[in-house]
């Protein structure tokens, strides 16, 4: 929901750094990789109870994450980068979650639940694009992307924001996680909504 939103003003900076980088032989897919590592590192630190560490991982991988795009931009965008890139965010996506399983037998429960909602996110994600491509849709709403990028209520953007407030008050992580599974369920919700109205139309069109 924020992200199309955002876009305006993360990617003229973004852009910069990742021509930067690209000057300096920097790869994207180099780039993505980092960003995976510093993601799993972050979960290894909420396990150990490292919260302040674990926010200033999510943070940088989330940057990486926005950085690896920038420096495909800047050189050569390849379909293996699209590809690694949206593995990467859902590697991460799925990390943070059980890193707080491990630390806590109290957080196991809403911590599947909340790893459950994102699969099922993930897959009406996919799902459009899939089709998307399939009926030759295009949009540029988040930014130049390898694949048709859907809108839904979760994106990356709240996904961030949750992940930080649950680091910063993990006493209240199973609270966090309920909501925030039920926001990702309403996000499949709506997505399904859009998908109809989207792909029955060119269905009758067609």
């Amino acid at each position: 929901m924020l992200d199309a939103k955002l876009r305006p003003l993360i990617d003229p900076p973004l852009n910069a750094a990742g021509r930067w980088l690209a000057a300096r032989g920097a790869s994207a897919n180099a780039v993505s990789v980092a960003g995976i590592l510093v993601g799993l590192s972050a979960a290894a630190a909420i396990t150990l109870h490292q919260f302040g560490l674990a926010f200033a991982l999510i943070l940088l991988g989330r940057l990486l994450d926005g950085l690896d795009g920038a420096v495909a931009r800047a050189t050569a965008k390849t379909a293996f980068g699209g590809y690694l890139d949206i593995v990467g965010d859902f590697i991460f996506y799925v990390s943070v979650p059980v890193g707080f399983a491990l630390a806590s037998p109290g957080n196991a429960m809403p911590a599947l639940l909340l790893v459950a909602s994102f699969a099922l996110t993930g897959v009406s994600f996919l799902a459009f694009a899939a089709v998307a491509a399939e009926q030759g849709l295009q949009t540029t709403a988040h930014g130049e992307k390898g694949f048709f990028y859907s809108t839904g209520i979760a994106e990356g953007a709240e996904t961030i924001i949750a992940f930080l407030a649950m680091v910063l008050f993990p006493q209240h992580f199973p609270v966090i996680a309920w909501v925030y599974a039920a926001v990702c369920m309403l996000t499949v919700a709506q997505r399904s909504l859009l998908a109809y109205a989207v792909f029955a139309k060119r269905g009758k069109a067609l």
